[in-house]
């Protein structure tokens, strides 16, 4: 098994079809169809089932790709480090949830990039947990998270700026004349809310009501969804401000009141290695970000 191999596959599973893969590979269908043989008796598992002329995962072959694809990363994280041991340049791998604080550190990454500009951005979006889980594997060198890190694995810094909570509803519900949004207007209305910041306990705080006494109608991981399900009529969405642009959109955005924030922490593997291109924007955004 070599990393060709595993593209291969990879292909495969996105086409669903050898024919087809092989044509974008720019290989023959017969050499394909022996490389994926080859690879289901080294495995031992076969890793589709074939329907109709069409081909779909079996549980290995779900789990397969999982694997493979962080394979596939890390080899890719591991040469571009190497390629760029000696100077500033490469990729740095960022793991970050939905975070305005992504466009201030953007404005920073610029001059860094003008200054250094053999780097490059990878940009990993997930929940807190997802970003954890890929710190741990070696596949980011960055992690930008909401919430307490278990400080065995990782370093840890708070970071100055904060995020405001608010709740986002359609400029035709009766509360949108409202400034401001309390819990006792909020706590009783089909509810849309962060899944991270449930298992936190950060909303039900704010709330002020039990998780079963709340008209929760559904949960999110990214805001962008949550706010599709606002527009479709479904309920009202609790979220961060600055993710979802308002202006001229049937929505709009009211904070809480009083103010809910939340603050993101920096967030490291205590034993992973850093080029010196991660060395150097870390440095640089603990010298902007940190806080005092």
């Amino acid at each position: 098994m070599d990393m060709e191999t595993l593209e291969n596959f990879l292909v495969i599973a996105r086409e669903n079809n050898v024919t087809r893969a092989a044509q974008i590979i720019h290989i023959t269908q017969p050499t394909l169809s022996r490389q994926l043989k080859a690879l289901e008796e080294e495995l031992g598992r076969p890793l589709f089932y074939l329907e109709n002329r069409r081909l779909s995962l079996t549980p290995e072959g779900i789990l397969f790709r999982k694997r493979a694809e962080e394979l596939l990363d890390l080899y890719r994280k591991t040469r571009s480090e190497i390629r760029a041991s000696a100077e500033i340049a490469g990729d740095i791998f960022l793991g970050t949830g939905e975070t305005d604080v992504i466009r201030l550190i953007s404005q920073v990454a610029v001059g860094f990039s003008r200054q250094h500009p053999g780097i490059r951005y990878r940009i990993f979006s997930s929940d807190a947990e997802g970003v954890r889980e890929r710190l741990n594997k070696g596949l980011l060198d960055l992690g930008l998270v909401y919430g307490p890190s278990d400080p065995e694995k990782f370093a840890s810094v708070p970071l100055d700026q904060e995020d405001r909570w608010g709740i986002l509803l359609p400029r035709t519900h009766p509360l949108a004349a409202e400034p401001g949004l309390s819990p006792e207007q909020v706590r009783d209305l089909p509810l849309i809310l962060s899944q991270q910041a449930l298992k936190s306990g950060l909303l039900l705080k704010w709330l002020g009501k039990p998780l079963e006494e709340l008209n929760i109608i559904g949960t999110y991981t990214l805001l962008t969804n949550a706010a599709k399900m606002v527009a479709g009529g479904l309920g009202c969405a609790m979220g961060l401000d600055g993710l979802i642009n308002t202006a001229g959109s049937p929505l709009c955005f009211r904070p809480c009141d009083p103010s809910l924030t939340d603050r993101l922490s920096l967030i490291w593997k205590k034993d992973h290695q850093f080029s010196p291109a991660v060395q150097a924007f870390q440095e640089l955004l603990l010298q902007n970000f940190a806080e005092k």
